[in-house]
């Protein structure tokens, strides 16, 4: 659940003008004041974690993980579901309601809660090597670094959900996801057993 004092200073500090990260660090010392959080705001959040998570587990597996995700990368993907160009159901009327402060914020509130743990075990070691190669293959350290943590809008895929990380790919690999073309075009020519490798290894790290 979303601490209030970490809201409060949150709407606080947006409506002085601060950025996002400044707020939460002026939260968590208790430097800030407490007026009441714009109601818009907290409830915006509120909504996240009923699919999410309260606890940042996911309630569906084929729903992504965003306790702990890098903030640039939560940014682009409520801007791309508002323009519509990444196409879901559910997240495209929510962050159509959303303004660019407001996805900053949320961006930047998800960004610094704990990464969960799930509970997903640690590929065996042939599906390891089998991923191995194919990630000297495709790249994918390029991006999303040595140990698939992500950098600035790029995610971090290490620990995240394996049903999710299949899902993707296979969105990718069908243009169903059309907000990164590239990556689609590494998807579709990577072979499917070297991307169900990569799936699992990636979910037991």
């Amino acid at each position: 659940m979303i601490s209030g004092a970490v809201v409060v200073g949150l709407g606080l500090a947006l409506g002085l003008g601060m950025s996002p990260g400044m707020a939460l660090a002026q939260s968590r010392e208790g430097t800030s004041p407490a007026p009441s959080v714009p109601k818009a705001l907290a409830e915006k959040v509120e909504i996240c974690a009923g699919c999410h998570g309260a606890d940042g587990k996911p309630v569906d597996k084929t729903i992504p993980i965003i306790w702990g995700q890098l903030p640039g990368y939560i940014y682009i993907q409520l801007r791309d579901f508002k323009r519509g160009d990444r196409k879901n159901e559910t997240m495209q009327p929510i962050a159509s309601a959303l303004e660019k402060d407001e996805m900053m914020a949320i961006a930047e509130y998800f960004s610094q809660k704990p990464w969960p743990d799930i509970g997903q075990p640690r590929a065996p070691k042939a599906v390891a090597q089998k991923a191995s190669d194919a990630e000297h293959s495709v790249g994918c350290t390029g991006c999303h670094l040595e140990q698939f943590q992500g950098t600035g809008i790029m995610p971090r895929l290490a620990g995240q959900s394996r049903e999710y990380l299949a899902k993707t790919i296979a969105d990718f690999r069908t243009r169903a996801r059309g907000n990164n073309p590239g990556m689609s075009d590494l998807m579709i020519a990577t072979p499917e057993d070297d991307l169900a490798a990569l799936a699992e290894y990636l979910a037991g790290l």
